[in-house]
């Protein structure tokens, strides 16, 4: 199992689950509640699944792809170390990632 720890845009939230291996972060927060669309399903079509890697994190994960790049700058809040949670691939490499929720996040499928 992995662990993820996803902080609240305030800070004032925190919470850590267990993820299998294999499974994408956007999948994992969805399900723990993080206010995530996800709305283009995976298709990259969007930049509603943007999250903040801690920096001590960001070098553990593979390198963004071009488009993903593209598509995070049309997103707002983005920092040096925003990366799209659909294009985040969970491993046991990752085990105690962190990542926090962007000021603005939110789920128009109120989850």
């Amino acid at each position: 199992m992995t662990r993820v720890v996803f902080i609240s845009a305030d800070g004032e939230h925190r919470s850590e689950v267990e993820a299998s291996p294999g499974q994408h972060l956007l999948d994992v927060a969805q399900a723990d509640g993080q206010p995530l669309e996800g709305t283009c399903e995976g298709q990259m079509a969007c930049s509603t699944c943007h999250v903040i890697v801690d920096a001590a994190d960001f070098a553990r994960l593979p390198r963004a792809s071009e488009m993903e790049e593209d598509l995070l700058d049309l997103a707002s809040h983005v920092t040096r170390t925003s990366r799209l949670a659909c294009q985040i691939v969970l491993t046991d490499a990752l085990d105690g990632l962190t990542v926090r929720m962007p000021v603005g996040a939110r789920n128009m499928q109120g989850r």
